[in-house]
């Protein structure tokens, strides 16, 4: 009776089991290839995938401690906390790539988000955004839209299909009515 009980059991889990183990487990089917990519966060190094923002609109920011733009944080935040709940997530990805402006470690870059900026928008560990040690996304990134990041606190829009992305120098700061305007029409368009 045991036996025939397992079986039935084990016909059920095996396959669960594979798939879990299996490279991309976990990934939703309507996950855009663009989003197929894990990372460790911020604050706590535990992997999250970016498939965890499908359907979204993102807004893909480089970011630095000790930068001219580092006050973008504050626009950055203040975009995030208005549109979160229409679909906009600003993703954060510390970067030390320009001008050695961001040296901390990911506790020292989480620590000072969180009491000078109050950052709630999501962080992931530092990395590389550009050049050869450029992580996957960003050179996909850079290869959707022919641009590279030039300086930290550069930002591509994502929207929900994640099929359009759009570049925007460092220059271009959270309050910029071109910027909104984009961010506007990606969370207008149909899910």
């Amino acid at each position: 009776m045991i036996k025939r009980f397992l079986l039935p059991l084990a016909a059920l889990v095996l396959p669960l089991a594979d798939a879990a183990a299996a490279p991309g487990a976990g990934v939703p089917g309507d996950c855009p290839a663009l989003l197929h990519q894990t990372f460790p966060g911020l604050q706590d190094g535990k992997p999250r995938s970016l498939c965890e923002y499908r359907g979204k609109v993102l807004l893909v920011v480089n970011t630095a401690s000790y930068c001219g733009f580092t006050s973008q944080y504050d626009g950055l935040e203040k975009l995030y906390a208005k549109l979160k709940d229409k679909g906009l997530v600003v993703v954060g990805f510390p970067s030390n790539d320009f001008g050695q402006q961001e040296p901390g470690s990911d506790k020292e870059i989480a620590d000072f988000c969180r009491l000078t900026y109050d950052v709630k928008f999501p962080m992931f560990s530092k990395t590389s955004v550009a050049g050869a040690r450029a992580n996957p996304f960003y050179r996909d990134l850079a290869q959707r839209t022919g641009k590279t990041p030039q300086w930290n606190f550069h930002k591509y829009l994502i929207d929900r299909s994640g099929q359009q992305v759009l570049s925007f120098d460092s220059r271009v700061a959270p309050d910029d009515p071109a910027l909104q305007a984009r961010i506007a029409e990606f969370i207008a368009a149909a899910r």
